[in-house]
Formats: C-alpha cells, sequence, structure tokens
C-alpha cells in the first residue's frame, strides 16, 4: 500500500485568509467599520502569548483589527466575567477570542457563558454547541469546523462511514463529533476510559485524534485506507498520532503542523468577518 496523501491545512487556510480579507475589505468600504476581533489573554503562558501573537498577525493580513486584553495570572472569575461582558457590550468589538487554558482557579464555563453569542465567533458557548448539534444558524467551533472544511476540500463525504473521536473535550471532542454526526457520519466517542482504544480505532473510516497525548495512536491501529486527522498538538510538533506508522496505513492524513492548526485561525477569522457582517446590518457583504 502506498504512503497516505498529505491534507494541507496551510494551502487551504491561505486560500481561506485571502477570502476572508476580500470580504473583510468590501465590509470596511460599504459600512465604514472594519470587522473587529478582541483577543483576551488570562497569564503570560508562552504558547498562548505565541497563539494570541498568530491570530493578531493573521488578522492583520486579512483586514480585520484586533484589540489584545492582557489579565493578570491573578485575575478572579468575576474579573474575567466582567472583561467579557464589557467587550460583549462594546458595538466597535465584532467578536471575541478567549484564549485557554486560563488558570485552574478560573471558572472556565463561566468564562466562556460571559460571552454573547453573536460575538461567539470561536464557538465555545453552551449557544453555539447548541446551534451546532441541531444544525441551527450560528458559529462552529474554530478547530471543528476547520476539520469539517479539510474534509470537504478532500472530498470526503462522512455520510455513512464511521467517525471515531478520540478524545471528548468541549471545544473540539465534543463538537467535532456532533458536526460529523449532522453529515450523516456514525460517530463514536473514545476517552480515557475507553476499554481497548486500538480495537474501536480499528474500525474507523475517519479517525479524529484529540485527546492531548503524544503519538497516542499508532499505525498499526489504524484502518488501512482510512482518513487520519490529528488535531493533537504537543511538544516538540508532535501531534496525537504516531504519524510516521500511520502514513503507511492511511489513505489521507494531516501533518503536524501545517494541517488542523491553520484551519482554526482561518476559520476564526472567516467567523468574525460573518459576526461583522450580521451586526452592521450587511449580511449580503
Amino acid at each position: 500500500m502506498s504512503q497516505a496523501r498529505l491534507m494541507d491545512g496551510t494551502a487551504l487556510a491561505r486560500r481561506m485568509v485571502e477570502e476572508t480579507a476580500e470580504r473583510a475589505a468590501d465590509l470596511t468600504e460599504r459600512t465604514g467599520q472594519a470587522p473587529c476581533l478582541a483577543t483576551v489573554l488570562v497569564g503570560e503562558d508562552p504558547a498562548s502569548v505565541t497563539y494570541v501573537r498568530m491570530k493578531r498577525n493573521r488578522c492583520r493580513k486579512a483586514g480585520i483589527e484586533s484589540r489584545h486584553v492582557a489579565l493578570p495570572a491573578a485575575t478572579t472569575t468575576e474579573e474575567l466575567v466582567g472583561t467579557l461582558r464589557s467587550l460583549s457590550d462594546d458595538p466597535a468589538v465584532h467578536g471575541i477570542l478567549l484564549q485557554h487554558p486560563m488558570g485552574t482557579h478560573i471558572d472556565e464555563r463561566a468564562a466562556f457563558e460571559a460571552i454573547a453569542p453573536e460575538k461567539d465567533v470561536d464557538g465555545v458557548t453552551l449557544a453555539s454547541f447548541a446551534t451546532m448539534s441541531f444544525g441551527l444558524p450560528g458559529f462552529v467551533s474554530s478547530t471543528p469546523g476547520g476539520i469539517l472544511r479539510l474534509l470537504d476540500e478532500y472530498d470526503i463525504d462522512p455520510a455513512g462511514r464511521r467517525a471515531v473521536v478520540v478524545g471528548r473535550s468541549a471545544i473540539l471532542g465534543k463538537p467535532v463529533g456532533m458536526l460529523l454526526l449532522a453529515r450523516d457520519a456514525t460517530v463514536t466517542y473514545c476517552h480515557s476510559r475507553t476499554r481497548d482504544l486500538s480495537a474501536a480505532v480499528r474500525e474507523a473510516d475517519i479517525v479524529v485524534a484529540s485527546v492531548g497525548r503524544p503519538r497516542l495512536i499508532r499505525g498499526q491501529d489504524i484502518k488501512p485506507g482510512a482518513v487520519v486527522i490529528d488535531a493533537g498538538y504537543n511538544p516538540g510538533n508532535v501531534g496525537d498520532v504516531d504519524f510516521d506508522s500511520a502514513v503507511e496505513q492511511a489513505s489521507l492524513i494531516t501533518p503536524v503542523p501545517g494541517g488542523v492548526g491553520p484551519m482554526t485561525i482561518a476559520t476564526l477569522l472567516e467567523q468574525t468577518t460573518d459576526a461583522a457582517a450580521r451586526q452592521l446590518g450587511a449580511l449580503g457583504v
């Protein structure tokens, strides 16, 4: 069997950002107001600082204004909720990104719920999860939305396929499973308490690894010809899939980096422009 084809998230994301930049420029010309994304960071976690900087740079390339709110690590849940509610009430801000993780002393769910649903361009609120699950208008979680766009780009129709999602986080595992279910895939969620994970993964036509454990999924666990989406990112540019062995079994696979990561940011920027168009009454833009 030949090696798997790589799913190039970098190229697709670049195209998405270019298209978003055109829409943002048109929106700015028509309304006199550029889309604006507010990023909120609690503390100075090095990886989070890097991610936020990348997102702000991408905003600039897409013609989207960015407003960065840096809060000290000792910020309380109440203070963070107040900041997010203030941004939600600000008509000059169209989208809000709360960078996570944000410290164990923070009630993460309370913080997410302080984001107005119409500005939840990262798809982290309960309202966004509900609209995703029921196929209603709203914003999808950025990484799961990016994964579905990658599948579409490579003509992978999930309908009738068995999809195994390894991981059940509120912002990745759970929503990507719901998006796949909405596309008529048969979805199985696996997690830390799944018995015989390898056996479950071997049944999958589509594998989404999002558990945060380096090289957990090995080539011997992959069904020949399966599509493998590695949404994990661990120190040393290592994903949740053992790439070298999995590439010998899969038909398509995402690299780390360069697969899912760029799609997350592109989806975030696309949804920020969508949010601005709705809030500015320019949906046709």
